[in-house]
């Protein structure tokens, strides 16, 4: 990072770091990506749902979501068919196998999260929330 940066530019670049940094540490702890664990849950609360649909649910794009399915579908956690009364749209569920792994990757989950946020006061950790929350509100309001 330059030393010209600014400090808010440092907060920006330390949020950028964080990330890259934790994705391929999370998958390593979980065995699967944040992504695919988001699918997975999204999945876990409906009894079928259109691919569609969940595309709009975990706000992933359409072709990563087909990808991460096809995936998931290899690995036999995931089923999908066809819509009988319009082929254009796929519907998706859960298989057995796949609600049981929904149970160890939320205990791997939270083991990952329980060291992110070790020595942090609950206190800490809600005032954190709330910053990276207002953080998120002001992106999602930049019009580009």
């Amino acid at each position: 990072m330059k030393a010209s940066c600014s400090d808010e530019g440092k907060i920006l670049y330390q949020l950028n770091n964080i990330y890259k940094q934790m994705s391929p540490k999370f998958e390593r702890c979980t065995g699967i990506s944040q992504s695919r664990l988001e699918i997975l849950h999204k999945l876990f609360e409906v009894e079928e749902i259109s691919q569609t649909a969940l595309q709009k649910e975990v706000n992933i794009d359409s072709a990563a979501v087909t990808r991460h399915l096809k995936q998931l579908e290899v690995k036999e956690m995931v089923t999908r068919r066809k819509n009988p009364d319009d082929n254009r749209f796929t519907f998706v569920r859960l298989t057995e196998e796949g609600r049981e792994k929904i149970a160890s990757f939320r205990i791997e989950k939270e083991e990952f999260i329980r060291k992110v946020l070790k020595d942090f006061s609950d206190k800490e950790q809600t005032e954190l929330s709330d910053m990276l929350s207002r953080i998120q509100n002001n992106i999602e309001e930049i019009q580009y």
